[in-house]
């Protein structure tokens, strides 16, 4: 059978790698021209790259990764380390692999697999505004008109996806109040002085810095987020220097020395949605940020789409296509509206809080041992 997936990021890559690899034929619909992320850095911890494995990228993905030592909580005024995470050899025997990567390092080898594999068709400038359906299948109408016919549908369209206005129908994303301003700085320009293998994150009153190498070590990724009320969405926005800074005071030494080597700085007003009770329309489904879209704070949202796509991908039956989209929402629903709440949680209460509340903070995660850490995760990475 043949399955049309809508978007050609991270998520739509892996489900139409997943698809193929399980014996369907798979059409992917991007809208852009060319297969490319946008943005810079992310960290993909061990339930990503197990998703990976699963899909026969994960060896790739991570010969091209930072394999960093510790995620390191600072104070973003003192500069004092409050806690940190060791993702060593300890680590590693738990729950796997945690690294950084450029987005582009994920897809690559994504990317590469699907244009390899006999059953993927990759079509660009294929933008998909609205789909219908019979009891045959799905055809999905492209902005140019033209018509596209499959078995199934996988709406995997990000955050503004036209296939979850057509089945959710709930407006516009929900905006968080939280603004990021991101630079990629090449290595070269960092004194030797901030240069450790680990992603540390500075956390003020209603700020936080992060900031760690990506690129097999020839950039390091800066991340600088405020919770500043911002009220109407932005994309990639190019802002100014002196703009970024005035949301980010007071600052420790350290932290202002890796703001003041950012160049060039774009911003994202950050977005999400709330949980819905289900994902799917018989033979179409959601999948990653068209389903369950998150806030930054978990740094979940790639795995969970790789997630969602190695689910589908085991599930998916071409005998029930319906059946197997619905087993396939039922299994996803609950984890993702949990790591949808976490990320939400985390950025109030452990990257920005102020006053008392980040002293309780900082006396919490200090209280805690390796074990306790592990204890917490193991939901999520177990």
């Amino acid at each position: 059978m043949t399955v049309l997936v809508v978007g050609g990021g991270i998520g739509g890559l892996a489900t139409a790698l997943g698809l193929a690899r399980a014996g369907h034929r798979v059409k992917v619909l991007e809208a852009a021209p060319a297969f490319e992320e946008i943005g810079a850095g992310i960290q993909v911890g061990p339930n990503g790259f197990r998703a990976l494995d699963a899909l026969g990228v994960g060896a790739e993905v991570r010969a091209r990764a930072v394999h960093v030592d510790e995620l390191r909580l600072r104070c973003g005024v003192s500069g004092r380390r409050i806690a940190g995470l060791a993702v060593g050899e300890e680590f590693r025997r738990r729950f796997g692999t945690y690294a950084v990567v450029h987005r582009n390092d994920v897809l690559a080898p994504l990317l590469d697999a699907c244009r390899n594999h006999e059953r993927v068709e990759l079509r660009g400038d294929s933008a998909v505004e609205a789909y219908a359906q019979d009891g045959d299948g799905v055809t999905a109408k492209l902005r140019s008109g033209e018509l596209v016919r499959g078995e199934a549908l996988v709406g995997a369209d990000g955050l503004r996806s036209a296939v979850r206005r057509q089945l959710v129908g709930d407006g516009e994303p929900r905006v968080s109040g939280h603004t990021a301003f991101r630079a990629v700085i090449p290595a070269q320009d960092v004194p030797r002085s901030l240069k450790e293998n680990v992603v540390t994150l500075w956390a003020g009153p209603r700020y936080h810095v992060v900031w760690y190498v990506i690129a097999g070590g020839r950039y390091v990724n800066l991340v600088a987020t405020t919770d500043n009320g911002a009220t109407e969405p932005v994309t990639g926005k190019p802002t100014e220097h002196a703009e970024v800074l005035r949301h980010f005071a007071p600052m420790c030494d350290d932290a202002a020395r890796v703001m003041a080597l950012a160049r060039e700085w774009r911003a994202w007003v950050l977005c999400d949605r709330e949980p819905v009770a289900t994902w799917q329309d018989s033979r179409v489904v959601l999948l990653g940020d068209a389903a369950h879209p998150v806030l930054q704070y978990a740094a979940q949202g790639a795995c969970q789409a790789l997630e969602d796509a190695v689910c589908l991908s085991e599930v998916f039956d071409s005998r029930d296509v319906a059946g197997s989209c619905a087993r396939y929402v039922a299994l996803r629903s609950e984890r993702t509206a949990r790591v949808h709440h976490v990320s939400r949680l985390m950025g109030r209460e452990v990257y920005h809080p102020a006053g008392g509340a980040a002293e309780a903070r900082n006396a919490l995660f200090a209280s805690w041992t390796t074990a306790d850490l592990h204890e917490r995760l193991e939901w999520l990475y177990g």
